[in-house]
């Protein structure tokens, strides 16, 4: 298509689209809800894509959305010399619709398309950059039953769907990555204002870098039950189990049949000023023969100051990961963190949620309600000499058995948003990676890294 028709697209779609008053966009788009708009009589256009009345009946409507997200990004050294990688960089790509059509007040049908795109760089694209087109989201909604004026209702969910719970640590849909993560399976939901409960099964499916060539594993791998509880004015609780199975699961330990088990508690508040957020969690099961107990526990503790200029807020994070103690006795400590948001340790962290202590503090300032800036330093050590590191994926990285050296490295990072509207948003980040003494010692030689990533995405 003639670049000039593209560009006219765009801007008449967001000259449409500035006299909007909506609801923001939800993380997962599913979430959304339009039904507000059955009664617009501003004759915005934008309006009418977002909500369709269907068959002159309440309740049946039509609503369709979608993303285009561009990314330049560049390393040096991402894995400190250890593949003998230094320079890179890339262009990525997302781009996203979907559709969402409501056949009365008990069943919904919502779709997804998703393609993601990795140009320019010299190494092969990785699972997380390109999967060219793929079926998001295809599920079907059914309102088992409602109570008192539908504040409370209980809804079954089947099909191809995103999940994300609590602070994304250990389930969570990866928005920072180019392919954002998906599972095929069921999901019974109870909804009421200050309690939920979600129960779900689910298949981890494949991903492929080609067009529609993803593949069920026919096989739940995936299972669990997450809830919350509002408390108000004490705060909210999370409570959650969650169980995974893996043929092999890879660590400093082995690689054996992996049958895991997750039993975590959360406790977080945000606004008025403190904000905090601690989270325990406990996994038991087994690694081939031998026994899994590995624990992690996470503060993370601020405050904003609501009403100075700028509206600064101060905080830290500190976590403990436990790791394996002994290598080769068959038992293994090492905590899986499963499918998380590799981003709660930073926007591009080069150390994984395993086997690993650190300090976290970061600080905000929120210059308008268009433009803000972070800054962070995290400071890593292993949890354990008898472990090794892993990647933010929690997948195996360096070994570390037989090392005494515990510190692995600093990370400082620079980031910062730009909203144009709510509909373009431009985010740009810059990291360098320190090295400590066991990287020093365990890749020889070893060279610090540095990433800058700049991001345009757009919204409608």
């Amino acid at each position: 298509m003639n670049k000039k028709i593209i560009a006219l697209f765009f801007l008449l779609l967001y000259q449409g689209i500035q006299s909007l008053s909506a609801q923001s966009f939800k993380l997962m788009r599913f979430n959304e809800d339009y039904y507000y708009l059955r009664n617009d009589t501003t004759g915005n256009w934008y309006n009418h894509i977002r909500y369709i009345p269907l068959f002159n009946k309440d309740h049946y409507y039509l609503s369709f959305g979608g993303e285009a997200r561009y990314e330049y990004a560049a390393t040096v050294h991402d894995n400190w010399l250890k593949y003998g990688d230094g320079y890179n960089d890339m262009v990525l790509q997302r781009y996203s619709l979907h559709a969402d059509l409501h056949l009365g007040p008990a069943v919904r049908v919502f779709a997804q398309l998703n393609s993601a795109l990795e140009n320019f760089s010299k190494f092969d694209p990785s699972p997380v950059n390109k999967d060219a087109l793929n079926v998001e989201n295809l599920f079907v909604d059914v309102t088992l039953k409602t109570w008192s004026t539908r504040q409370r209702k209980l809804v079954a969910r089947a099909g191809r769907q995103e999940l994300d719970y609590g602070t994304g640590r250990l389930i969570s849909v990866r928005e920072g990555t180019n392919v954002r993560k998906y599972f095929t399976g069921g999901k019974l939901m109870y909804n009421a204002p200050r309690f939920g409960v979600d129960a779900f099964v689910m298949m981890d499916d494949e991903v492929n870098p080609g067009v529609f060539d993803n593949h069920l594993i026919h096989e739940a791998n995936l299972w669990g039950a997450y809830s919350y509880i509002i408390l108000p004015k004490q705060g909210n609780f999370d409570l959650y189990y969650l169980g995974i199975h893996r043929d092999q699961g890879r660590f400093e330990e082995g690689t054996q049949k992996e049958l895991r088990h997750t039993a975590a508690v959360r406790y977080w508040k945000y606004g008025g000023g403190f904000i905090y957020n601690l989270e325990s969690a406990y996994q038991f099961g087994t690694f081939g023969n031998g026994r899994i107990s590995a624990w992690t526990t996470a503060i993370d503790i601020g405050y904003t100051f609501e009403h100075a200029r700028y509206k600064p807020s101060i905080n830290i994070r500190n976590d403990y990961i436990s790791g394996d103690k002994t290598p080769g006795d068959g038992k293994l400590q090492t905590f899986n963190p499963l499918y998380p948001k590799g981003g709660y340790f930073g926007f591009n962290p080069r150390i994984g949620p395993s086997n690993l202590i650190d300090i976290h503090p970061y600080g905000n300032l929120t210059f308008s309600s268009k433009f803000s800036m972070q800054a962070d330093a995290v400071f890593n050590w292993r949890y354990s000499t008898g472990d090794g590191i892993y990647r933010p994926s929690g997948s195996f990285n360096t070994a570390g058995a037989g090392s005494d050296e515990r510190y692995i490295g600093t990370a400082y990072l620079l980031s910062g948003d730009y909203a144009f509207s709510k509909f373009v948003k431009l985010s740009c980040g810059l990291q360098y990676f320190d090295t400590g003494a066991f990287i020093e010692q365990q890749v020889s030689p070893s060279a610090n890294s540095f990433f800058i990533n700049t991001q345009l995405s757009f919204k409608f």
